[in-house]
C-alpha cells in the first residue's frame, strides 16, 4: 500500500520492515534521490566550543552568544540564521545556568520546531515523528535507565510557559532519537560534530550491500524546497542503477564486520534481526576471515587462535597508546602486530587491515610516509575486495592512500588512487561536495606532477626534494 509520494520515492509497506521506501522512476548511479534538511540538530557536547552552532563548520576563534555563553558561530551572520531555533534555547539555558546533554537539546529543539509548525514542516514531509518508530518496548534495562535520566533531565529544562507534554510523549521522543538520530559531518565530511533527526531518512530500511548511501552536503541549496533551506541537510543518492519501484536502502553500519557482529550491533543499537542477503549467507565472511595457504595448506588452527587473539590484545593497547598521543609507540605495537600477522592472516583478514589502517594513518602523521605508502596500499587492495565498488569508506580510504603516496614521491601510483578517489566520491558526495573539490585539485596538480616525472624523472625528484627543503625550513623558522 502507497501511504504518500515525494519526487521519485514513495511511502509502502515493507513487510517484517514495516513502512519503507522505494523508487517511482529509474536512478542512475550518483543521481541524488532526494534532499532532506534537519527537522532539528545540535553539536555533540564535546564540541560545543569549535564547531558553529548553525552551520556545523569548524571554527578556530568562533563567535560565542553574549546571552546563554553556551552557543558558538562562524560569525554574526550564522548567528542571525540561527536565531529563530536559537532563542527559546537561548531562554532555557539562561533560566538553568548551564546547557543539558546533547540528548535533552535535540529533544527539545524537536519540540519547540512542533511548536511552530506541527510535527510536519512541509508536504515534502513523508512521514511525521509521532509515526517513527521509539523501540521503547525493546530497549535493555541499562537503556531504559538513561532514557529515563533524559525525560527528567528534559523535565527540568523546559520552560514552565511552553506547552506541556506528558512524560509518554517526551520519551517517545527520546526514543526516536536513539534509533533515528543521524550523525552529521563538518562541511569537509571527516569529522562527527552532531546529531540530527531526518524523518524522510528514517523511512529508509537497512541493507548490509546497499543501493544508496547518505551524505551530508553543505553546498549547493538550489536544489531544496525553500521551507527546508538549511546548511545542515542530507543527500540520498544512489550507488548504481536502482530500477522503477526498487525498495531505497542505506547500510545503518560498516560492512567492515563479518554477519554475526554486525547483525549483533543492529540489534543492539535498532532492535531489528537482519536478514539481507549478505547476513543470511555470510557473504564475504570467508574473506574477513580468510589465512594464508602455502603449498595448498592453510596454517592450524591452533596457530590461526594464537595470532587472533595476540591482535585483539594488540589492538587494545595501540587504542591505548593512540588515546595517549604516544605514536611511536602504536608505531612499534603495529610493527609487532604485522609481523605475528603476515604469515598467517591473508590480506582481506579484518584483524589485519585494522592494524595496516592505524599503521599506515599514524606514519601519515608522523611524515613517515614511504612505510604509510605501503601499509595503505595493502589496506586499500584489502578494501577493494570486501566493499561495495561505489562505497563512501572505500573511496576515503583510496583518497587518503594516493596522498600518502604522493607525499613519499610515488607520484605514478599517487595520482592513479587520487583518480580512482575522484571517479568514486564523484558517485557518493557528487560534484559540489567539498571532498570531491579538493579531490579535483588534487587530480589537477598530480597530473602536472606525472608529466613532469614522466618527461625528466631526475628533475622531478630534484625539484621535489628542493620543494621539500624549503618547506621544512620554514616550518623550523615558524617553530623558532
Amino acid at each position: 500500500m502507497t501511504l504518500q509520494k515525494k519526487d521519485a520515492v514513495e511511502v509502502f509497506a515493507a513487510g517484517e520492515k514495516g513502512r519503507g521506501l522505494r523508487t517511482t522512476k529509474e536512478m542512475r548511479p550518483g543521481e541524488v534521490v532526494f534532499a532532506e534538511a534537519a527537522y532539528a540538530a545540535v553539536v555533540f557536547d564535546r564540541l560545543v566550543q569549535f564547531v558553529c552552532h548553525s552551520c556545523f563548520r569548524r571554527q578556530v576563534n568562533p563567535h560565542r552568544c553574549a546571552q546563554c555563553k553556551f552557543a558558538y558561530y562562524c560569525d554574526r551572520t550564522c548567528q542571525r540564521a540561527a536565531w529563530e531555533e536559537h532563542k527559546q534555547e537561548c531562554a532555557a539555558i539562561r533560566k538553568q545556568g548551564r546547557a543539558p546533554n546533547e540528548n535533552v537539546r535535540l529533544a527539545a529543539r524537536i519540540m519547540w520546531r512542533m511548536q511552530r509548525h506541527t510535527t510536519k514542516v512541509s508536504d515534502n514531509q513523508l512521514t511525521t515523528l509521532d509515526l517513527l518508530e521509539d523501540h521503547i518496548s525493546n530497549m535493555a534495562l541499562d537503556k531504559l535507565k538513561e532514557l529515563k535520566m533524559d525525560v527528567q533531565k528534559f523535565q527540568e529544562y523546559w520552560p514552565s510557559n511552553s506547552k506541556k507534554y506528558g512524560v509518554e510523549y517526551i520519551s517517545h521522543i527520546f526514543g526516536v532519537i536513539t534509533c533515528n538520530g543521524f550523525t552529521l559531518s563538518d562541511h569537509k565530511g571527516l569529522q562527527a560534530v552532531g546529531v540530527g533527526i531526518f524523518p524522510n531518512l528514517c523511512l529508509v530500511n537497512h541493507d548490509c550491500w546497499p543501493n544508496c548511501t547518505v551524505m551530508l552536503n553543505h553546498g549547493n541549496q538550489t536544489a531544496l524546497d525553500t521551507a527546508f533551506h538549511s546548511q545542515r541537510r542530507i543527500e540520498l543518492r544512489a550507488l548504481g542503477t536502482i530500477a522503477e519501484g526498487e525498495e531505497l536502502t542505506v547500510s545503518y553500519v560498516d560492512f567492515l564486520d563479518v554477519s554475526k557482529d554486525r547483525q549483533q550491533k543492529l540489534k543492539q543499537q535498532y532492535y531489528f534481526d537482519c536478514k539481507c542477503e549478505h547476513c543470511s549467507k555470510g557473504i564475504k565472511d570467508d574473506l574477513m576471515t580468510a589465512v594464508k595457504e602455502k603449498d595448498g595448506k592453510k596454517p592450524s588452527a591452533e596457530l590461526v587462535k594464537e595470532v587472533t587473539d595476540f591482535s585483539v590484545q594488540a589492538l587494545a593497547k595501540i587504542e591505548q597508546a593512540r588515546t595517549e598521543g604516544n605514536f611511536h609507540e602504536v608505531i612499534k605495537i603495529c610493527r609487532e602486530c604485522l609481523e605475528k600477522q603476515n604469515p598467517v592472516l591473508a590480506d582481506t583478514n579484518l584483524y589485519l587491515l585494522r592494524v595496516l589502517r592505524i599503521a599506515s594513518e599514524v606514519l601519515s602523521y608522523l611524515h613517515m610516509f614511504q612505510d604509510a605508502a605501503e601499509y595503505s596500499q595493502r589496506m586499500v587492495d584489502g578494501y577493494a575486495k570486501l566493499y561495495q565498488p561505489n562505497n563512501a569508506q572505500l573511496g576515503m580510504a583510496t583518497m587518503r592512500a594516493g596522498v600518502t603516496h604522493w607525499h613519499a614521491g610515488l607520484i605514478e601510483v599517487g595520482h592513479e588512487m587520487i583518480c580512482k578517489a575522484y571517479a568514486i566520491l564523484m558517485i557518493t558526495h557528487g560534484p559540489h561536495h567539498p571532498i570531491t573539490n579538493d579531490l579535483e585539485s588534487m587530480r589537477t596538480e598530480t597530473e602536472m606532477e606525472l608529466r613532469m616525472f614522466k618527461q625528466n624523472k631526475e628533475v622531478y625528484h630534484s625539484m621535489r626534494e628542493e620543494a621539500l627543503s624549503k618547506k621544512a625550513m620554514g616550518a623550523r623558522k615558524i617553530q623558532g
